[in-house]
């Protein structure tokens, strides 16, 4: 039986006093530190949890929701409920109190585990939208409650119960822990809709670290430097569950504010990541007047970076291309929560600029006649959580429909070319693909942020976020004054703006030109839930909180 359960502790057996990773913890004296943990230290860790968990009274099968950004506790959580047979139930930190609500309810949970006073002052907030029997435990030490509850914290709890040894729970776990044990349910954090949970089984997430490791060409001397959200499955199926298969090194940032610290402290040959991040570097180093400096790039990324994967939406061509003129291979994949999530993965030695890379081992496509992106194999879900209509609409004769357009080429690799509910459809019946006009947008450096506009509309529109710095930078460059509280709305911002959206579109059709565009100064944010976790744009959320203005572009 191949689980991520016998994985682990094939990797314990076999490493258990090499190093495992360096965590941020928080010393008896309050200090904080970064500790370096074993494997050994690691499974006698995760032993302890899993004695609190089943203390508690949760059993096999029960749903465990975990409401934290990344820490050390958060995967121990994980690795205990996979112990246990149990299912963690990850809910993304930054949603608000009704929305995390709402997965605790609708997953029908029994514990919930918090990291911190913050989430707990918000999930009072909302204590009658949750259940009455829910059980509380904080990661840190804290005095609160929930309605009326208290919240136990989990450094309480340990000293209170006694310890399963590790070849016991070892032995329990790996007699019974089988494929289709359910391991996970994941909510969809779409672009639309009401959020849908993904049930991923232990062969679904087995699978696809295995494969992924062995596609990447991950090996033990390897360190990888993790800031994606664990509670997204990306960075829980190639950060966390390949480490343990591959048997190399896992740091966790302290904070997606302090990635660039960290890559100096940790000095990772792999980091994953999304577009958005490795842009804002470039824009960082263009800030810094490094741009032309071909080592400025890999010692941002702590001088020992072998390669950075890209993930969670699409890759600009140029962010590709810059990275590999300067020495750091940007390799970009291709999947989704539904398919736990990889599907095709490029490599150092198999890549194309603009492509997502090839299928990954034991994983198969096709493209259906209407251009649509089908996939099937042990990667392919469950199904959705109490929603036998959807799984059965997502799942044809044994397919995972994706949602997004793609072509494969004669070699077998995948490019994907729009996603079916982005697709904007014109009044002259145009059919227009946004992501890759708004890459085109956003190469432009003064252009921090776009998002296309334009469905049953007769011509597109945009919003665009300016970057103030380099605003700021040219306006002086070219003489020209202008108060900040009006740089959104300075004629000559606008005609400024006006050549430099033409010029990036020039190669556009004349159809995907934008007719018009609005000037923003605040980006849009995970924490005002204008982007998912994997920060793409939520556009029914932005273009709806401000309906007034884009109507302003379509008037006369």
């Amino acid at each position: 039986m191949d689980t991520l359960v016998h994985r682990f502790w094939q990797r314990v057996l076999a490493d258990g006093l090499c190093t495992a990773g360096s965590f941020y913890r928080t010393l008896p004296d309050g200090e904080e530190a970064i500790v370096d943990i074993t494997w050994n230290e690691l499974a006698d860790n995760v032993c302890r949890l899993a004695s609190v968990i089943r203390a508690l009274g949760v059993s096999t099968g029960d749903r465990v929701v975990q409401v934290s950004g990344n820490r050390y506790e958060w995967i121990l959580c994980d690795l205990a409920l996979q112990q246990l047979r149990c299912v963690d139930v990850a809910v993304h930190a930054a949603l608000s109190g009704p929305q995390i609500a709402f997965q605790i309810r609708d997953s029908d949970a029994r514990l919930v585990f918090l990291a911190d006073q913050q989430q707990v002052e918000k999930m009072d907030q909302v204590s009658e939208m949750l259940p009455d029997e829910l059980i509380y435990v904080s990661y840190d030490r804290l005095q609160g409650t929930i309605g009326g509850k208290p919240v136990r914290s989990l450094s309480q709890l340990s000293e209170e119960t006694g310890d399963v040894s590790q070849e016991d729970l070892r032995v329990e776990a790996c007699d019974n822990a089988r494929a289709d044990t359910l391991a996970t349910i994941l909510y969809t954090s779409g672009t639309t809709g009401n959020p849908k949970g993904v049930m991923l089984n232990q062969g679904n997430l087995t699978s696809n670290a295995v494969s992924s490791v062995e596609t990447f060409g991950m090996h033990s001397a390897d360190s990888r430097l993790c800031w994606l959200p664990l509670s997204h499955i990306f960075a829980r199926t190639v950060d966390l569950y390949t480490w343990f298969v591959a048997g190399n090194r896992l740091m966790l940032a302290k904070s997606r504010e302090t990635i660039l610290g960290d890559c100096q402290r940790f000095e990772p040959s792999l980091i994953s990541g999304v577009p958005y991040f490795y842009d804002k570097l470039i824009r960082t180093l263009q800030e810094e007047g490094h741009e032309n400096d071909s080592t400025a790039l890999r010692k941002k990324l702590g001088g020992g970076i072998r390669s950075c994967g890209s993930g969670g939406a699409a890759l600009p061509n140029y962010v590709a291309e810059y990275f590999f003129a300067n020495g750091v291979p940007l390799l970009q994949g291709y999947g989704l929560t539904e398919s736990s999530p990889v599907i095709t993965m490029s490599t150092e030695t198999a890549y194309k600029i603009g492509s997502s890379g090839k299928a990954i081992p034991d994983v198969e496509i096709r493209i259906a006649d209407d251009g649509e992106v089908l996939t099937r194999g042990p990667h392919v879900m469950a199904g959705y959580w109490k929603l036998p209509d959807a799984t059965a609409a997502t799942l044809q004769d044994g397919w995972l429909h994706t949602g997004d357009f793609g072509e494969l080429d004669d070699e077998g690799y995948l490019f994907i070319t729009g996603r079916k509910k982005e697709l904007i459809v014109l009044a002259s019946g145009k059919n227009i693909a946004p992501v890759p006009l708004e890459a085109c947008l956003t190469e432009e450096p003064l252009i921090e942020q776009a998002l296309i506009i334009g469905n049953d509309r007769n011509y597109l529109t945009a919003l665009i976020v300016l970057n103030r710095q380099l605003l700021g930078e040219r306006l002086t460059q070219l003489g020209i004054e202008v108060p900040i509280e009006e740089m959104r709305t300075h004629k000559l911002v606008l005609d400024l703006y006006r050549e430099v959206i033409d010029q990036r579109l020039s190669d556009a059709a004349a159809y995907e030109q934008v007719g018009k565009f609005s000037l923003l100064d605040c980006p849009f944010s995970i924490e005002r839930e204008e982007l998912t976790p994997t920060l793409k744009l939520r556009r029914e959320v932005i273009t709806g909180r401000r309906a007034d203005l884009v109507e302003s572009m379509y008037r006369n």
